[in-house]
């Protein structure tokens, strides 16, 4: 009898042990959604762009797959946006804000994170993330001689809260705009039931806390707030990173149009001449 027990007692590690291994390998799913299919391009919002790929491999191959989309004005424009997208789907699906971007006479770099689209296929992670935000970076000012103080990031949702790490790395920069950042994004991960069934906190790493990098800032930051419902508990989490920021910040409760005319006016008032 007390040998049954040890066996199933070695059965059940064995069993809590493999789930364990398969939450380890699988558990980025539950933050991280991309699609591959880029179902919609910046023509079909009446933008010109042209298909870039850059950060090759050591046999040549772009890593990283992106739109070149030059302002309306070329020889006006003062900045160039590099914009990082959410968590879900992929560029293709961002083509409503980047039409928005454009509108306030800018150049923009916007590309697919490993993973996504077309880039080369990688499992997602913070650090994947930054990787490629750091290529795209070198991109802008290597191939495009783009001076780092006419270099503005700007994300939407989890891609903010990667924006705000790169500026944070990036004194150089012109600054930071951060469309709905996400409070505490690796509670979606935490919250799962699975995730309750195994050590969690040490098997998934990221996290994208907001306060540290904002602590850390020193280039101005457009903060816009208000588009989609939040909580009281992300409400005063967005407000702590924005009061640690020691840098010129504005922030902007807003939704829908409004955020372009929200970026134009704060585009506007920067100084990356």
């Amino acid at each position: 009898m007390a040998a049954l027990g040890v066996v199933l007692a070695i059965a059940l590690v064995c069993a809590w042990g493999s789930f364990c291994l398969l939450f380890w390998q699988g558990g980025w799913q539950l933050l991280y959604h991309p699609t591959s299919r880029v179902a919609h391009t910046p023509a079909a919002v009446g933008l010109r762009f042209e298909p870039v790929g850059f950060a090759a491999t050591d046999t040549g191959a772009p890593r990283l797959r992106g739109w070149w989309i030059p302002a309306a004005d070329a020889n006006a424009a003062r900045y160039t946006v590099l914009y990082l997208h959410g968590r879900v789907g992929n560029m293709g699906d961002c083509v409503d804000k980047l039409a928005a971007i454009h509108a306030a006479g800018v150049n923009i770099l916007a590309f697919d994170y490993r993973g996504y689209g077309q880039s080369e296929f990688v499992r997602p992670s913070e650090k994947h993330w930054r990787e490629d935000a750091e290529w795209a970076l070198e991109y802008m000012t290597g191939t495009r001689r783009i001076a780092a103080k006419q270099i503005v990031v700007a994300g939407s949702g989890l891609g903010a809260n990667l924006a705000l790490e790169v500026a944070a790395a990036h004194a150089e920069l012109g600054g930071v705009v951060l469309d709905e950042p996400l409070n505490a994004p690796a509670d979606l991960v935490f919250s799962d039931a699975r995730a309750k069934l195994v050590p969690a906190r040490l098997l998934f790493r990221d996290r994208y806390a907001l306060r540290p990098p904002a602590a850390s800032l020193r280039v101005p930051s457009l903060w816009i707030v208000g588009g989609g419902a939040s909580s009281a508990a992300s409400e005063e989490g967005l407000r702590t990173a924005y009061d640690a920021a020691p840098a010129p910040k504005t922030l902007v409760r807003t939704a829908g149009g409004d955020k372009a005319a929200a970026l134009r006016t704060w585009l506007a008032g920067l100084h990356g001449d």
